[in-house]
């Protein structure tokens, strides 16, 4: 006998801060991949569907994605972590 099946991972890209089209508040949302693969004696062997999606974190709702679409979402996170610098102190007040 053989058994096999199929089974979905979802794996958190990023979070991106933006307006919700559901609750209309500016909130977190999460960059989500559900990878689905075919598994055989449940080892799972090669993917055979990815899927793309957000989910806010205030309300719970989700939309689907592109791949393009979910590559500027995950640009848009890494700019808004990005670091701001802050205010430099003249090397004379530094401490030696």
């Amino acid at each position: 006998m053989i058994i096999y099946g199929w089974r979905s991972k979802v794996q958190d890209l990023a979070t991106a801060t933006y307006v919700c089209a559901r609750c209309t508040n500016p909130t977190s949302h999460a960059l989500r991949r559900a990878v689905t693969k075919v598994t055989l004696f449940f080892i799972p062997l090669f993917p055979i569907r990815s899927k793309y999606f957000t989910v806010c974190t205030f309300c719970g709702a989700t939309n689907a994605l592109t791949k393009a679409q979910a590559q500027e979402v995950q640009a848009q996170a890494a700019a808004q972590a990005a670091p701001v610098p802050g205010p430099q102190v003249p090397q004379q007040y530094q401490g030696n």
